[in-house]
């Protein structure tokens, strides 16, 4: 994590000259983890979940709804097959899913901006698959694709996210039929970071990795991952054709694929953590399975969404304590698995940037960051149980990450960070203030938080008693102004353009 070094004053100009700098923090392409991962569970523990696993497959099964092709897979593989149901014995869907690797580099358009799952690597992405956005001064609306090309562009600006995720809000302004092509197309050129591709339909995965070929080249993708699907188990124990098809396409084309049940205990799986957490990870096994069964070596990503519900309403919480140790029990099976992991992000069932926003996000995001999640793309803007994405949260989310990247970096002991030169330069009782040893290190020895006001309650009345909410607006605002398109070959910009023509004139807008 590196900060611009240069030297500035005193006063309150020179904080305003920070915060701007700030915004050309050289931008990582990974949070790399130099402290240890949290284990809640003993293996005794572990042992006992990882059985009920299995016994949940043998015993119950798992369906697969339209698909025969996937079905006489796994039969062909040893499965034991009755009608759409699909039994395991035990250990068999462990042994299925051996061949993904435990890490991958995924490719971006810009070389600088690859990045590697997998190992002591966290990736964050932002919000994926919200219909609604919300602002401060628009409020809460459809999404359209002004607003999922600006998100793209603030997802590529900022520099904690190093991926920017796939669906960020639905452009409800498209035909549903037509509207992926519009989005990897905002992806590609928009940005020149790692990016996911259509889910919605196999045909519609198909032309997100037929853009990326054009982009990428045929080579490329055929030695590695450049594009990934998100596939959703349809919990409990199901999977459809819809994510199966589009799991089945990119797996074929060597491409990654992200695999998460969907779980809110107590309506998707029993309402026991425990069972909760052994469910999804039998679901799991099974998509990462399939993969492979498609292809082997392709690259899978074992994918958690498991949170709680109010018992008495119905409604999805999030940042409650019983999904947090959910979260860490998850993180210790993806590692017995040794597959890369992905968790939950800053969760939230708020409708607004408020208190309970920020409080349900840090308790969603940190036992994710604490049990050694490595992809997280749910990481800023997230509303109202994931219906909304707003652009002040997206803001104040992102400054969060930044925060965890200092965390990730651990404490560093060595002879200057033990400041044997301060205590030689000061007396006993004399501040440290004005030491040569502050003076090298003032800048980088802390986090500097750019939306927080830590500023006197006199100056922060003189500049407008503006809350965090108010100053994301502000934020967000100056950095669409400033945004600067990354540059792309015109001929391979032209051949997008030309594939999506295409693809739009060969059929009629469907809205539904």
């Amino acid at each position: 994590m590196a900060e611009n070094k240069r030297r500035r004053g005193g006063g309150h100009s020179a904080k305003i000259a920070y915060r701007e700098q700030s915004a050309q923090i050289e931008a990582p392409t990974f949070l790399s983890r130099k402290i240890p991962c949290y284990e809640l569970l003993s293996e005794e523990e572990l042992v006992r979940i990882e059985d009920h696993a299995d016994w949940i497959l043998q015993e119950v099964g798992i369906e697969f709804w339209d698909d025969e092709e996937s079905i006489k897979l796994f039969k062909d593989a040893g499965a034991t097959v009755k009608g759409n149901r699909i039994y395991f014995d035990k250990g068999h869907p462990l042994e299925l899913c051996k061949t993904a690797p435990r890490e991958f580099e995924m490719h971006a358009r810009n070389p600088k901006r690859s990045t590697i799952f997998g190992g002591n690597r966290l990736i964050f992405g932002p919000a994926y698959g919200s219909p609604f956005v919300y602002d401060l001064r628009g409020g809460r609306r459809q999404g359209k694709m002004e607003d999922f090309d600006n998100l793209v562009k603030l997802a590529h600006m900022t520099p904690w996210l190093h991926h920017t995720s796939g669906t960020v809000c639905e452009p409800v302004d498209i035909a549903v039929n037509k509207r992926h092509l519009d989005m990897v197309y905002a992806h590609l050129i928009y940005s020149d970071k790692p990016f996911m591709g259509s889910v919605t339909a196999p045909e519609r995965a198909e032309d997100s990795i037929e853009m990326a070929r054009i982009v990428f080249g045929e080579e490329c993708m055929e030695s590695g991952c450049v594009i990934q699907g998100n596939i959703n188990v349809n919990s409990p124990l199901v999977y459809d054709k819809t994510m199966t098809g589009a799991l089945k396409t990119y797996a074929r084309a060597n491409q990654g694929v992200v695999i998460t049940p969907f779980i809110l205990g107590g309506a998707m799986s029993p309402v026991t953590m425990p069972a909760a957490v052994a469910q999804a990870h039998a679901e799991t096994m099974v998509g990462v399975a399939l993969t492979q069964l498609i292809r082997p070596g392709s690259s899978a990503v074992y994918g958690n969404f498991l949170t709680t519900m109010d018992l008495k309403s119905g409604a999805p919480t999030f940042g409650t304590p019983e999904s947090s140790l959910a979260t860490l029990a998850v993180g210790q099976m993806a590692r017995r698995l040794g597959l890369p992991f992905r968790a939950g992000g800053h969760y939230t069932a708020s409708k607004v940037t408020d208190a309970q926003a920020m409080q349900e996000s840090a308790d969603s995001m940190f036992p994710a960051f604490l049990a050694g999640a490595n992809f997280i793309h749910q990481a800023a803007g997230w509303l109202e149980g994931g219906l909304v994405v707003g652009y002040e949260k997206f803001i104040l989310d992102s400054e969060r990450l930044g925060i965890l990247h200092r965390m990730g970096d651990g404490m560093v002991i060595n002879d200057n960070s033990l400041a044997f030169s301060a205590y030689r330069e000061n007396s006993p009782g004399e501040n440290f203030l004005g030491t040569e040893h502050t003076s090298e290190n003032f800048e980088n020895a802390n986090f500097r938080s750019e939306m927080a006001d830590n500023n006197s309650f006199e100056q922060w009345s003189e500049d407008g008693s503006k809350n965090a909410e108010e100053r994301a607006y502000e934020k967000w605002n100056k950095m669409l102004v400033e945004y600067e398109q990354p540059p792309i070959d015109p001929a391979i910009d032209e051949e997008l353009k030309d594939f999506i023509r295409q693809k739009k004139d060969s059929m009629d807008d469907e809205w539904y």
